[in-house]
């Protein structure tokens, strides 16, 4: 009966190492680490610990946000577990599945982390939204200038070809077309 844990950060300029720290003073043998978002359904180092664990071992995280992002995503990873004879150990919010009222209050609290989710996405829109009532220009601006749509015009009545445009101008075929259109 193996204790293995799993750390995760979704981005590269975050440290593992305090999650890494809790869960070496909690005694794994086996540590599988990555940095990748939760949200990210190709988390090859989850699978491989997913693969490793067998019947007794006990899977154990810092917090439960760190294994996954949704409700649905967590109760099918707990699922596995379970059928595999694997206990979830939560280390932050104390959570233990070997009994019933871990494994209830492991639902509440992704419902909870999923309800968060929801709420960070709509507060966002919204943000979005306002930015563009504002007039708030998203994306690249546009190589495609009047004054380079101009250019584009002039050229080809010059007698120019599209490949001819193209380096002149150095926008795309697609970019040259667009103006050529207008």
């Amino acid at each position: 009966m193996a204790t293995v844990g799993y750390a995760r950060v979704s981005s590269l300029g975050q440290s593992l190492e305090v999650q890494k720290e809790k869960l070496t003073a909690f005694g794994v043998d086996k540590l599988f680490e990555e940095k990748r978002s939760g949200m990210d359904s190709a988390r090859p180092a989850l699978k491989q610990c997913l693969e490793y664990l067998r019947e007794g071992d006990t899977l154990a995280i810092s917090r439960i946000d760190r294994l996954a992002r949704s409700a649905e995503d967590l109760l099918r990873i707990v699922r596995e577990l379970e059928a595999k004879g694997v206990t979830l150990k939560v280390l932050d919010q104390s959570i233990d599945t070997r009994d019933a009222a871990g494994k209830a209050f492991l639902g509440m609290l992704a419902v909870f982390a999923e309800f968060e989710n929801s709420i960070r996405k709509e507060r966002q829109m919204d943000g979005i939204a306002k930015a563009k009532a504002k007039g708030v220009q998203f994306g690249r601006k546009s190589l495609l200038t009047d004054e380079a749509v101009e250019e584009i015009k002039s050229l080809r009545e010059d007698g120019k070809t599209v490949p001819e445009i193209i380096k002149a101008t150095g926008l795309s075929k697609a970019s040259v077309y667009r103006a050529l259109g207008r």
